[in-house]
């Protein structure tokens, strides 16, 4: 499972003529799952979501949580996430996940944020969306379940 995690002032996420989800202040969160993932993976990288120290104290260091600030969590599905564009122009996706599976990691991944008390929001899973953010620093954090990077 590959994340890249984009802390934000404000976000929202627009499928099939609706706003599906929106958060002021917290993280968009791409979300891209692997054949093979699990959803201890799922778990694991939410915990890691919620507790990512990229949020501003006081003396202006990054040393507080999605938790901590109070922030919210926009989670939308790409599978891109696990493009291979190492041979030729088009990319390939043979490593992502099949929809069935991938639906179901998706869900237990913002299943599992929810439970650490993250409010989320999200988009609509394999519909072509629109995703609007102000990026904030610009912080953004790549993190994976093989933990590559």
């Amino acid at each position: 499972m590959r994340l890249v995690v984009q802390r934000v002032r404000s976000a929202r996420v627009t499928a099939e003529g609706r706003v599906t989800g929106e958060i002021a202040a917290g993280v968009v969160v791409l979300l891209g799952v692997g054949k093979g993932d699990t959803p201890a993976a799922a778990a694991y990288l939410a915990e890691k979501t919620a507790q990512l120290r990229i949020f501003n104290d006081s003396a202006g260091k990054m040393n507080l949580s999605l938790l901590e600030s109070g922030g919210a969590a926009l989670v939308v599905s790409q599978f891109t996430l696990y493009a291979d564009v190492s041979r030729g122009r088009r990319p390939g996706f043979d490593r992502a996940a099949p929809a069935e599976d991938a639906r179901r990691l998706y869900e237990e991944y913002v299943r599992s944020l929810r439970a650490l008390g993250v409010r989320v929001e999200t988009g609509i899973f394999q519909a072509h969306m629109q995703v609007e953010l102000v990026n904030d620093g610009p912080v953004t954090i790549l993190a994976d379940s093989e933990k590559t990077f």
